[in-house]
């Protein structure tokens, strides 16, 4: 039986779904360093995490039976996606299942940021009564900046509208603007325009510290900042200075650059104690529909990648799908190289092997090839498949599912 390692508290049901899959399901509730993990992982095939485990380069090549990682979450920079893919391991997301959540919480931090809900709520539980309206506006009419017009931004733009705010956003991809809202040009542009500045940038490591003193200098005066998208985007010293300044109105943060990894570890943060600040603790898809969503989403694409070969919506290999044909299917991942595609119908040539249906992905470095045909290893040609220099990873599925195979070279990370 194949083992599954789930941590972070994935949701049960993706512990049910391995386990009808025929997996032996461990579940831990927190993150692992480096070190745990490697030791952790010794027979596992199928690792599951969500933002706070970082899958290295290390752990990668400690645990060679690994095949297929989940990310039970919308971000994969904790993951070495190259070198995974390198190693023939399949990585697989949740890139629109937790958005609505996302966009519920950026949208009630905004009305309460705006309405100064914070101040207020702390007051009265202090003893003091403040009845006014200074400081306090509506949403209506208020400009929303959206910085990263992804799955988020976009759901949130729309919401927003149907709110009475005016919507420009600013994006390094060039996207269709939903509805009535606007490109900006640059994003000093948006800065300048908006009332809230929302980030919804993901996490390549070409958005690290994009967010700092100058950026805060150019936003509005009495304007309002939300972060709900990745931490070590935001400069957070400068934000508090900004706040501290009064230049910033108020601030919502959802993500930080050091989190801890359980429940009921000590937080650190420049911006504790502020007034009008709002701190959550990385929750913004942390709702118990969006969790069982992405439970479903994730674990049901770790399963057909194990069964069928399937990397449909996977985020380091060539996406392919084969409907399945009744026979034994050999699933070959491989250095995307000339020639690769003729030795492999060669090799199965040479054998009498009469193939019932076949599909060929590339993706940079790295192919897939799913090719179905009858008792492959009886005629001896998967072993001359596992050991072709190109190969990365074969697999051969269905009644000949997970048998021990020679393997090639792997691509270098």
């Amino acid at each position: 039986m194949q083992r599954a390692l789930l941590l972070e508290n994935v949701h049960p049901l993706a512990v049910s779904i391995l386990q009808s899959a025929g997996f032996e399901v461990e579940t831990r509730k927190g993150a692992l360093d480096e070190s745990e993990l490697i030791e952790a992982l010794e027979g596992v095939s199928i690792l599951g995490i969500r933002s706070k485990t970082n899958v290295t380069e290390r752990v990668l090549r400690a645990a060679p039976q690994l095949e297929a990682i989940g990310a039970f979450c919308i971000g994969t920079n904790q993951i070495d996606l190259q070198a995974a893919a390198a190693r023939g391991v399949v990585v697989f997301n949740a890139p629109f299942q937790n958005t609505r959540s996302v966009v519920e919480l950026a949208l009630a931090e905004i009305i309460a940021l705006t309405r100064r809900m914070t101040e207020k709520d702390r007051m009265l539980h202090d003893g003091v009564w403040d009845k006014s309206a200074n400081g306090a506006h509506e949403v209506r009419g208020r400009t929303l900046g959206i910085v990263g017009y992804g799955n988020i931004g976009t759901q949130l733009s729309i919401v927003a509208e149907n709110l009475g705010m005016r919507v420009v956003f600013y994006d390094t991809a060039e996207k269709l603007a939903l509805s009535n809202a606007h490109r900006m040009d640059t994003l000093e542009e948006l800065l300048e325009t908006a009332d809230v500045v929302t980030l919804h940038v993901d996490g390549r490591s070409g958005n690290a510290g994009m967010f700092g003193a100058k950026q805060f200098a150019r936003m509005r005066e009495g304007s309002i900042f939300l972060n709900l998208s990745r931490g070590f985007v935001v400069d957070y010293a400068a934000l508090r200075e900004s706040i501290i300044s009064g230049h910033i109105a108020g601030a919502a943060v959802d993500v930080f650059p050091h989190e801890p990894k359980t429940k009921g570890d000590a937080f650190e943060s420049d911006l504790r104690g502020l007034p009008n600040v709002i701190l959550t603790p990385h929750i913004g898809g942390s709702t118990e529909e969006a969790q069982e969503s992405i439970g479903r989403f994730v674990a049901g694409k770790v399963r057909d990648y194990t069964t069928s070969g399937s990397t449909e919506l996977s985020v380091n290999v060539p996406n392919l799908q084969l409907a399945p044909s009744g026979v034994g299917r050999v699933a070959l991942l491989h250095r995307n190289v000339p020639g690769v595609l003729a030795e492999v119908n060669r090799i199965l040539a040479d054998h009498g092997a009469n193939i019932e249906g076949q599909l060929l992905a590339t993706r940079g470095e790295i192919g897939y090839v799913v090719t179905d045909i009858s008792a492959v290893t009886e005629r001896g040609a998967s072993k001359k498949l596992g050991r072709m220099e190109t190969t990365i990873r074969l697999r051969l599925l269905d009644d000949l599912e997970h048998e021990e195979l020679p393997q090639g070279p792997a691509v270098p990370a």
